[in-house]
């Protein structure tokens, strides 16, 4: 394999595991304060549904595809945020079963959005075909063997853009107040109300962030990849997201890791059937292998990842 493969490989990995960098740290904002989020799924739909969506009309009126592009990710996050009040809702005023309450987003959004693709555009199952983002070189970088190959040639902006928020969840989580907060209720939610930290308010922002970041992810899919919504756009990403965030061990540095990891099985798929040895191995095999890999890893990390504390418990302030 030449180092133009191995670089081409690397770029395609990055490409695939945009959408699952910034649903994991979703993640981890909403369960870092507490609140458990197998929406993330549901999210990433809504956000899929809400770019592709948003980016033809915008198309339809006059917009550049870059232009009607960034208007998809803006809707994405608005319609992400909205929905995860949903959630938030019933997680932290209501005291639902927030497991229960993450698989009802899941199952709104299967339903509602293919319901909604129908209804705008006379019965098809699919939104139309919009331009989406281009992608773009970096002068002078993109000459650089491998490296310019692997992450200056040929790439989205928001791969940047998702790089560019591994780092600033990091900085925001472990370096600000409002970081320091956020795993206070996410650990001792008593101790911090204790010293005046609203936690429900927390909490709520929390779940709100978490729902606008796997918005993008979802419609980073849309505006890059396939260029329509679908009921199979997402296809399961969401629980791939949440096997990076527990693989990262809830950390942003992890869960990017364990993102590029699970990019790596999806892109592999692409170049394997260039290989003699893999024309024996059923097409099915491959494609299941992302899904695979997911069920391991998450039996692997089972008592090795330590949760927050309070996660997944529902904060009544008369119990002090």
């Amino acid at each position: 394999m030449d180092l133009l493969t191995i670089g081409q490989i690397i770029n395609t990995t990055l490409v695939f595991a945009t959408a699952l960098i910034f649903a994991s740290l979703g993640g981890i904002f909403s369960e870092k304060s507490g609140v458990t989020n197998l929406g993330l799924e549901g999210f990433m739909v809504f956000g899929a549904f809400a770019a592709g969506i948003a980016a033809h009309y915008a198309q339809e009126a006059g917009m550049g595809g870059t232009t009607s592009a960034w208007m998809g990710i803006l809707f994405a996050v608005v319609l992400g945020v909205v929905v995860s009040l949903i959630h938030a809702v019933a997680s932290i005023t209501f005291k639902a079963d927030q497991i229960i309450s993450g698989i009802v987003i899941n199952f709104l959004a299967a339903g509602s959005t293919l319901y909604l693709v129908k209804l705008l555009f006379e019965g098809s199952g699919d939104s139309p075909l919009v331009q989406g983002f281009s992608k773009f070189d970096v002068p002078l970088l993109k000459d650089i063997p491998l490296l310019g190959e692997a992450f200056f040639k040929n790439v989205y902006p928001t791969t940047y853009l998702a790089v560019l928020f591994v780092f600033l969840t990091y900085y925001i989580m472990y370096k600000t107040p409002f970081g320091l907060r956020l795993r206070s209720v996410g650990e001792h939610p008593s101790a911090a109300d204790t010293v005046g930290v609203k936690v429900r308010r927390y909490r709520y922002v929390a779940v709100m962030i978490s729902g606008a970041l796997a918005a993008i992810g979802g419609a980073a899919i849309t505006l890059t990849t396939t260029g329509t919504f679908s009921h199979n756009t997402v296809s399961g990403q969401g629980y791939i997201a949440i096997a990076a965030m527990i693989f990262g061990k809830w950390n942003p540095i992890g869960a990017f890791g364990a993102a590029v990891f699970f990019g790596f099985s999806q892109a592999i798929r692409n170049y394997v059937q260039l290989f003699e040895w893999s024309q024996s191995i059923p097409q099915e095999i491959i494609y299941m292998l992302p899904y695979l890999l997911t069920i391991i890893v998450l039996v692997a990390a089972v008592g090795r990842s330590s949760a927050p504390s309070a996660l997944g418990e529902a904060y009544d302030p008369g119990k002090r």
